[in-house]
């Protein structure tokens, strides 16, 4: 996959008061990155064929490294031609070492992605099906919600319609009680024969079923945290739209690939809540596997991709706003605050030290002043009277 950088923003080594940082915070979001993403990226053997099923609407990167590389795509949905790159197809980016970044891949964009050099000899083969998230069935483990049954397709009678499930995802959280995904995608297979993705398998065939769908599954996890090297952090703000009352806030570095998971008020936003219907303030958005968040009311949301925080989304600053972030700065983050005002104990204790220090010198020096020319005048007083 490319190599991916975000700004890092660090905080100032002085504790300030809260009206400050404030101010402080809201001139680094002027300053703020445009929000980048991230590719699942598929590789293939030189000279192989690989088959994979992923799901739509979410970015993947199809690598060829070969120098002049041609690309050359047939989409089962239409089955009449092969075409080749570049053509109208406005999501399909060539990348300068010869491989592609499809943005946002269509369902109808299933088929094969050949891969040849220069002189025409193949390189590699992709064979990928993109399955509709669109119609993602997710359940949760805590809920007691059970995954698609098996099915019989209604071809033959002997073909087999099932969830096939990649690994399990990393836990979103360490330290504290987080979940964790796995996705599951369509497949069909017959009686002695290797299962294939279900569309793979169907190619031009007009046939729907409800059981054709993929799968997200979600189970809570506790795990313990692992050092780190600390996050590239991006700040950004948002505005809740007139019309919808609402806005939708996008983790940098998020996927439907990745563990993703959103705080407010160092609160974690949580699928069992959603899927249970006991989080109605925000939306966490199933086609990206939460990477987008849709929010209602103002409050400092952060996101964090694979247990590192990421970004920080703060509403707009306005003397209503600034007051409800003081008092979460202050009451929902104990903790944080607590060590915030340790450090600022701390300085201003010195401070005033070196100021009493200080005080206490300078006073001294003026009471040295003033008794010194005293005795001087005295003395020679005396010695005029001798």
């Amino acid at each position: 996959m490319g190599d991916l950088t975000m700004s890092k923003v660090m905080p100032g080594p002085w504790p300030q008061p809260q009206s400050t940082m404030l101010t402080t915070l809201w001139l680094l979001l002027s300053f703020a990155l445009p929000v980048l993403g991230f590719y699942v990226s598929v590789r293939c053997p030189h000279g192989k064929q690989c088959q994979r099923a992923l799901l739509s609407n979410n970015d993947i990167f199809l690598h060829c490294n070969s120098s002049g590389a041609q690309w050359h795509y047939f989409f089962l949905q239409d089955g009449t031609n092969w075409y080749s790159h570049p053509r109208s197809v406005s999501n399909i980016e060539r990348m300068p070492e010869g491989s592609i970044l499809i943005k946002n891949p269509l369902p109808s964009q299933t088929g094969i992605y050949n891969c040849r050099d220069k002189n025409g000899l193949q390189v590699v083969q992709y064979e990928i099906e993109f399955q509709d998230v669109s119609t993602l069935h997710i359940t949760h483990r805590g809920l007691g919600q059970k995954p698609l049954r098996n099915e019989t397709l209604s071809l033959g009678g002997k073909e087999i319609i099932f969830t096939h499930w990649e690994p399990w995802q990393d836990c979103n959280r360490c330290g504290k009680p987080g979940e964790r995904k796995r996705l599951g995608y369509c497949h069909i297979q017959e009686p002695l024969e290797e299962p294939l993705p279900c569309w793979l398998y169907l190619g031009d065939a007009r046939l729907w079923s409800s059981r054709m769908r993929p799968e997200m599954q979600v189970e809570a996890c506790n795990v313990q945290c692992k050092t780190s090297e600390g996050a590239h952090i991006t700040f950004d703000n948002f505005e809740l739209s007139e019309e919808s009352e609402s806005a939708w806030l996008t983790c940098p570095l998020g996927s439907i690939y990745r563990p993703v998971i959103w705080e407010a008020n160092n609160t974690p936003l949580t699928w069992q809540g959603q899927l249970s219907g006991q989080d109605v303030s925000t939306i966490l958005d199933p086609s990206n596997g939460g990477r987008r968040l849709q929010v209602f009311q103002p409050a400092i949301y952060r996101c964090f991709v694979q247990q590192e925080l990421v970004a920080r989304f703060n509403p707009r600053p306005s003397p209503d706003v600034l007051e409800i972030l003081q008092k979460e700065e202050v009451g929902q983050q104990p903790e944080a605050g607590q060590a915030r005002k340790g450090k600022a104990d701390t300085v201003l204790k010195g401070l005033q030290l070196m100021l009493l220090v200080g005080t206490f010198l300078g006073l001294l020096g003026v009471l040295l002043k003033l008794f010194r020319p005293s005795q001087s005048k005295r003395r020679n007083q005396t010695l005029l009277v001798k």
